[in-house]
C-alpha cells in the first residue's frame, strides 16, 4: 500500500494528513493518541498530493467553506462506513444526537453506543464531521481531539469562533 503524509498547521494545532494511493485516508491530530496510527504506517513525507485538501481545510477554518469536496479512501467495517456516510450528510452548523444518528443508519436508538464507537473511529475528523454529534441533552460528549476543540468547531460553524 502506497502511503504518504504531510503535517499542516491549523487553528486547532498541527494536523497530519495521510494519503493512500494519492487519496486522503487519514487526518490526525497529535493529541489523538487513541486513533493516530503508528508513525511507521504514515508513509514517507510528501506534501505533493495534498494541495486541494489543504486549500479546503484553510477555507473551512476561515469560515468560507461549508462542504468538503475531496476524494476519501476510508477503511472500516461496513457499519463504520455507513455511519461515516451519514456523518457527511449532517449540514454545516447543525448537530444530531447519537440516537438520531443511530436512526439514520437504520439502527434503533439502543444502538447509540455502537454509533458512538464508529463515530469515534472516524479517520478523517473535520472533513467527515463527527464533531456535529452531541449527547441526547444537546451537551458535548467525548471527542478524540478534546471537547474544547469540538466546541471550537461548533462555534466556528455557528459564526462565533473563539480563539483556541
Amino acid at each position: 500500500m502506497s502511503r504518504v503524509h504531510t503535517v499542516v498547521d491549523s487553528p486547532l494545532g498541527p494536523l497530519t494528513l495521510v494519503a493512500t494511493k494519492g487519496v486522503l485516508s487519514g487526518l490526525f491530530m497529535d493529541c489523538d493518541n487513541r486513533h493516530r496510527p503508528d508513525p511507521s504506517q504514515l508513509g514517507s513525507a510528501d506534501a505533493g498530493v495534498f494541495g486541494d485538501v489543504v486549500e479546503q481545510l484553510e477555507a473551512y477554518f476561515r469560515g468560507e467553506l461549508r462542504v468538503f469536496d475531496v476524494p476519501l479512501a476510508l477503511e472500516g467495517t461496513e457499519f463504520q462506513l455507513r455511519v461515516w456516510r451519514e456523518l457527511s450528510r449532517i449540514p454545516f452548523g447543525e448537530t444530531v444526537t447519537y440516537a438520531d444518528l443511530a436512526a439514520l443508519v437504520g439502527r434503533p436508538a439502543s444502538a447509540a453506543r455502537a454509533v458512538g464507537t464508529a463515530n469515534g473511529s472516524n479517520p478523517v475528523s473535520v472533513i467527515v464531521p463527527c464533531h456535529r454529534v452531541v449527547g441526547s441533552d444537546g451537551g458535548l460528549t467525548g471527542y478524540a481531539w478534546g471537547v474544547e476543540r469540538k466546541r471550537w468547531l461548533l462555534d466556528l460553524e455557528s459564526g462565533t469562533p473563539a480563539l483556541f
